[in-house]
This record gives structure tokens, sequence and C-alpha cells, in this order.
């Protein structure tokens, strides 16, 4: 029914979430407004949001306001080494698991995202899953 999203980060600077959005995280900058918005495609129908710091919002970085999912399409150890070149340190180690491996990091306001590596042989049988296996 629903096969995409928008996520909404507000952030202290513009210019560095984008340039953190986009360089680091190798995302693509669908639109900006100056500094009054952006979007940046995350893929498989997830488009992030960055907005300026609001009075009306939680500051940015604050711990549990916000967090953002992003599903891997390549082995996890490959893209922490990746980000890892670019000075983006994981928080803690990566986790294996049931259903995969997690990494996870912080953007330039301390907002958490974590990293996730699918394991497909742990998808449960579902439509979805039989879709996917398709596609």
């Amino acid at each position: 029914m629903i096969n995409g999203g928008n996520a909404t980060v507000f952030v202290s600077d513009m210019d560095r979430a984008v340039r953190f959005y986009t360089e680091v995280l190798d995302l693509r900058l669908t639109n900006r407004f100056g500094d009054s918005w952006a979007t940046v495609d995350a893929g498989k129908g997830l488009t992030i949001g960055l907005h300026p710091a609001s009075p009306k919002y939680p500051a940015p970085g604050t711990k549990g306001s916000m967090m953002l999912g992003m599903e891997l399409d390549e082995s996890i150890d490959r893209v922490v080494a990746r980000l890892s070149e670019k000075g983006v340190q994981i928080q803690g180690s990566i986790m294996r698991g049931d259903g995969g491996s997690f990494a996870h990091i912080e953007d330039p306001d301390g907002n958490e995202i974590y990293l996730w590596e699918v394991d497909r042989a742990a998808v449960p049988e579902t439509d979805l899953a039989a879709a996917e296996a398709r596609g």
C-alpha cells in the first residue's frame, strides 16, 4: 500500500547537513531551497527532508528525537570502511544477528542513523518477500 515516505531532519547548518547526506552518505540531492529546505533521495521510496532548526521542534541532535534507518545494497563491512575513510565513526561495533547486520552512525548534529545489511535468508515468507525475490 505505501511504498515510500519522507523523514524530516532538523539541522543546525544546512550546508554541512547537505554535504554529509550527499557527499558522505552518497545520497542524491533532489531539491535545495537556500537555507530553508532541502531533500535527498535515500532510495526505495524514502525522501529525507532537511530543515533548519526551529523553536517549534526538538533541537537538532537531541537524542531520541529522530532516527533514520537505511537498508544497504552491499556489504556492511564495505560501507563502514568507506564511511571510515570519510571520517565517519560507527557508534560501538557492527552487530550481527537475526535479520542481518547493523551499524550505528551519527550525522553532524548527532542524529542517529542505523545501517542495515539485510540477511535475505531471514526475510519471512510473505507476499513482499516473494515480490522482492522476483524484482
